[in-house]
């Protein structure tokens, strides 16, 4: 159906900057990741006016860096967590209704070795699907060997002589929040990467804005609000810091780091738990031509928040429990092709290791009134939005209307089945179908706009299409080469075979459209390969 675009790219930088300086707010959000963008959704459609103020990219923290499910957590549920686990296995389906193509279902398998871990297996994932309202086709089953062999037949049977394939969500999280920003923009919230918060703006006793920096033009600007919300992430206590000196202590960073290998060399066709040694739960997911394993959980107190160390460590442990589970060679360290490490802001749970924190959100309100949201669950994050939302609504003294709920974001048009919806993309567009499925798992019903950017691959072969750089640049409001090579296309990590001539190909298009000089062009092909670098430096054991 043809509807106008909603762009994330400002008309003018300049312009963008004179309006959050000159404009009063109804609501101010520090932060561009999945939680700035829920609160900005939800506060812009009840009628609220917002500014949303990214220091780095939409999305360039922990929301680019999950393990890219959305899922209702079964392992919490061993934990006590009823309350959580019920709330986010009942926003699955709202995030499904929402966006459809970025919350594929798929089966999560369940290996399991004896009759009593099976009947348990299945008691625990019954009272999931209960709390989570599942239905029909949706339900677990069970298989045993000979279906085993059929679905997932690199699985070991032997001890595994059965296995529970039960419905999660398999999303892309940078791509959901660009969906879910720009669904806010669309109801007139003003949304800014590349600038930073570096001091809030007291009036007497009060928070009344922030005072902030752009990070391309260097000018100074002051965005005046009536209430100010924290969704800063890992940095939500430096934050807090300028309001309250030292603030209590509610954070603790958790490291989770993932690995990418070869679809060929793990071809698994589902999505796999596996237990690790120390008794946790990774998980091995495919996508498009590669697997990707993870998560890890340890305490992070290093000094790159935003691209964490990954160490050989947690590259073995990722991959210890592999030939535990599948028929397959060892697979070692040196056949990664891709890697990524992120930050969870957890609650700090006094005594407790990373693996046996809640995912619990927590929102307090600091002595200035500025409102700051900590923890939480990718999966939860509109629920989370809308209880910000009505303490926002409380600061304000009004009554508010209700949210967008489900309302679908930009995108959203393709229904359940995405296959069917790459197929149609291949008869109207004459991509090939691999580019067509990787499409709609990133643009949805947009893919056909994308395409009409520009339909030749920016690599001779190649999956990533010119169209996309242009895409990612007018409307989702690309200012570096790694914003289009980390998180618009998603090249770094999941098309790593053209990722190189990927890099020099979308920063000769981005020179031209953005006109950058030499210089420029050559530093920001640097910085990718930087950062690729430090990604893959597990390998060699070289320092940042």
């Amino acid at each position: 159906m043809p509807h106008e675009t909603v762009t994330l790219t400002p008309a003018s930088r300049a312009g963008l900057l004179d309006r959050l300086d000159s404009d009063r707010f109804d609501v101010v959000v520090i932060g561009g990741g999945i939680t700035g963008a829920g609160v900005a959704r939800d506060a812009s459609a009840r009628g609220l006016s917002v500014a949303v103020l990214e220091i780095d990219d939409f999305a360039a923290g922990t929301s680019s860096r999950s393990s890219k499910l959305i899922h209702g957590g079964l392992r919490y549920l061993a934990m006590g967590e009823v309350g959580l686990v019920r709330q986010t296995a009942l926003e699955r389906k709202a995030v499904h209704a929402m966006a459809p193509h970025l919350s594929e279902p798929c089966w999560m398998v369940v290996p399991v070795k004896g009759r009593a871990s099976l009947a348990k297996f299945r008691t625990g994932i019954g009272t999931y699907e209960k709390l989570g309202a599942v239905e029909g086709e949706d339900r677990h089953t069970t298989w045993g060997v000979d279906e085993i062999a059929v679905k997932e037949p690199l699985l070991r049977t032997d001890p595994y002589r059965w296995a529970i394939a039960y419905r999660e969500y398999l999303t892309d999280d940078a791509r959901l929040v660009f969906a879910v920003l720009r669904a806010a923009v669309a109801t007139g919230t003003v949304a800014a990467n590349m600038v930073g918060v570096t001091d809030l703006i007291h009036d007497g006793d009060r928070i009344d804005g922030v005072v902030a920096t752009c990070g391309i033009t260097g000018r100074g600007i002051e965005v005046r609000g009536e209430v100010v919300v924290n969704a800063a992430g890992p940095w939500v206590e430096n934050l807090a810091r300028k309001e309250v000196d030292p603030p209590r202590t509610r954070l603790h960073l958790s490291k989770g780091v993932h690995i990418v290998v070869p679809r060929g060399r793990l071809p698994v066709n589902n999505l796999v738990i596996l237990n690790t040694t120390d008794k946790r739960s990774i998980f091995a997911i495919p996508r498009g031509g590669i697997v990707y394993v993870g998560t890890t959980d340890t305490s992070y107190h290093g000094d790159h928040p935003l691209w964490p160390e990954i160490e050989p460590d947690d590259v073995n442990y990722l991959l210890k429990p592999l030939t535990r589970y599948f028929d397959i060679e060892p697979i070692e360290p040196g056949e990664v092709i891709a890697a990524w490490s992120g930050v969870r802001p957890l609650v700090a749970q006094d005594k407790k290791d990373p693996k046996e924190i809640s995912r619990k959100d927590e929102v307090w309100i600091g002595p200035g009134g500025m409102v700051n949201v900590a923890g939480g669950k990718l999966t939860g994050f509109r629920h989370m939005a809308e209880e910000v939302v009505e303490l926002v609504g409380d600061r304000l003294g009004r009554d508010l209307p209700d949210g967008p709920g489900t309302t679908p974001v930009p995108g959203a048009g393709t229904g359940r089945d995405l296959n069917a919806y790459a197929a149609g993309i291949v008869s109207r567009t004459g991509v090939s179908h691999p580019v067509a499925q990787r499409l709609v798992r990133l643009y949805g019903s947009e893919s056909d706009e994308v395409v009409a950017m520009g339909t030749e691959p920016c690599v001779t072969g190649g999956r990533v299409l010119d169209g996309e750089i242009d895409w990612a640049v007018d409307v989702e409001a690309a200012t570096r080469l790694q914003d289009v090579i980390y998180r618009r296309t998603r090249a770094a990590w999941y098309v790593p075979e053209e990722r190189d001539d990927l890099t020099i190909a979308a920063a000769d298009r981005m020179a031209t459209k953005l006109g950058w000089d030499d210089d420029r062009r050559d530093a920001e092909v640097a910085d990718v390969r930087q950062h690729l670098a430090d990604e893959m430096a597990f390998k060699t054991g070289d320092d940042r």
